[in-house]
């Protein structure tokens, strides 16, 4: 039964979009770090002699610290607190920007980059928390959004910033500022955002959960007071009685009477592996290598990367103002109809390129001027089909369609799925090219398909619905 003596929240709408911005900082250098290295691949693959399996694994190897990140963090948090573990992933982002310049060979840049994927991993959990914890019912979704927002900025500004260090230098390759390579400088200019975010993130309260989790009930109330301008007891109370009622999860939990997961928890692990089988992150990661590749100067692989991050951004705007008018499931359909197409103009085109031979006596397809558009348009048209859709609903769903009871370790193991998933992907992607770009675009060609196949028949429409209403 609905309580009718709820006092109707009000509060200051300029300091909870400025708690929850800080605290996006962590979402903007989850994306900043994981593509941050697309700029790199080609200097740092010939200056350490690196194979193509080799290289796949130096790209993702930071995915390997995301999944033990991401599972230490929310631990932490409850422990230590949020303000502190958001410190803690600064840190961890700084010491592996730092590292990363000066690595002097494949095996320590992974080391740094697994530190990397430690924060990423970490911001990932703590920064949706802490905006929800901290924000108004009403506005919640919206500012829970930013996190999306910020990842696909990230993205952005740090392809920018490559583009930019390799067009001063000549190349990638090519020495910059005190006889460094472009690539390290690369690597380095993560360290402004991250000492920033340190920063900022001390300036900024302590969660009001946390607090109360703690019995520290005066500054949890003087904490909401400066976000809320009514109603900061009656939220105290709700906080405390969700804490008595809550009980920590197992995976047990997650399994049904008779043996093995229940439905739901299969549903969720299977759109999480589908979001990245698609190869939406060769794009991110691979990019600037791959137009190289195929005939491109660095000049204009690395513009044709910025320009689809920029597309990643505005489809992402688009998808937060779709998403609560036409539903979850017609959106991912939508998705993976346009991915379909689009992977699969670009499985064709690689496939009927002219082979040409490099300088390692390896063939590789060469477009011409026709096949280079129609490749760049149905690259950037596969983003942006992904970007409205598979990027942001999945995270919507896993978020909204497990119940109350299992939400926490269900999202946890989907998000576990999740990074393995994506480093399947970027660590196969450079054997599969060598086999070829054909090959490789058909593989995530057929699992687009797979994709809209597993919506239609299995994952449930969530809006509208209360989440205490999920099975």
């Amino acid at each position: 039964m609905t309580d009718q003596t709820t006092v109707r929240e009000e509060f200051n709408t300029g300091r909870v979009v400025l708690l929850a911005v800080v605290a996006a900082l962590g979402g903007f250098l989850f994306g900043f770090d994981t593509a941050v290295i697309n700029g790199t691949v080609v200097a740092v693959r010939e200056q350490f002699g690196m194979g193509a399996g080799l290289t796949g694994f130096v790209v993702s190897s930071a995915l390997l610290g995301c999944i033990a990140g991401a599972y230490l963090a929310g631990r932490l948090a409850d422990r230590w607190g949020r303000i502190r573990v958001m410190v803690l992933a600064a840190v961890l982002f700084t010491v592996s920007a730092l590292g990363s310049g000066l690595a002097f060979g494949p095996w320590d840049l992974i080391l740094w980059r697994v530190v990397g994927g430690l924060g990423v991993g970490a911001a990932s959990v703590i920064a949706p928390a802490y905006i929800a914890e901290i924000s108004p019912a009403s506005i919640r979704g919206r500012l829970g959004s930013l996190q999306q927002l910020a990842i696909v900025t990230g993205i952005f500004i740090a392809l920018l910033s490559d583009a930019f260090l390799a067009g001063v230098a000549g190349g990638a390759a090519e020495p910059l500022w005190f006889g460094q390579e472009a690539w390290r400088w690369m690597f380095w200019t993560e360290l402004i955002p991250a000492v920033a975010y340190g920063v900022l993130a001390l300036q900024i309260p302590e969660s009001p959960r946390y607090l109360v989790a703690k019995g520290r009930h005066d500054e949890a109330h003087a904490v909401l007071s400066q976000v809320l301008t009514t109603g900061v007891r009656e939220r105290i109370h709700e906080i405390r009685q969700t804490l008595r009622e809550e009980r920590r999860t197992t995976f047990a939990d997650l399994r049904k009477p008779g043996g093995g997961l229940l439905p739901i928890v299969w549903i969720g692990i299977a759109l999480s592996v589908f979001q990245q089988f698609v190869g939406i992150n060769v794009i991110f990661y691979y990019s600037s290598s791959l137009w190289q590749s195929v005939g491109f100067t660095e000049a204009d692989a690395l513009t044709q990367t910025v320009i689809t991050s920029v597309t990643n951004i505005v489809v992402t705007i688009v998808a937060i103002a779709l998403i609560d008018r036409i539903g979850r499931r017609k959106l991912l359909l939508i998705g993976s109809a346009g991915m379909f197409l689009t992977l699969g103009v670009l499985a064709v085109v690689f496939g009927t390129a002219d082979l040409v031979e490099n300088a390692d006596g390896v063939l590789e397809p060469v477009l011409g001027d026709t096949q280079g558009v129609i490749a760049l348009l149905a690259a950037n048209g596969f983003v942006v089909f992904f970007g409205m859709s598979w990027g942001p609903a999945v995270w919507v769903l896993l978020g909204e369609m497990f119940n109350n009871r299992i939400r926490g370790t269900a999202l946890g193991l989907a998000a576990a799925a999740q990074w393995l998933a994506n480093f399947a992907i970027s660590t196969t992607f450079p054997k599969m090219a060598e086999i070829g770009l054909s090959f490789a675009y058909g593989f995530y060609t057929t699992f687009a398909l797979l994709s809209f196949l597993f919506v239609l028949r299995f994952v449930p429409e969530t809006k509208g619905r209360q989440l205490e209403d999920m099975a």
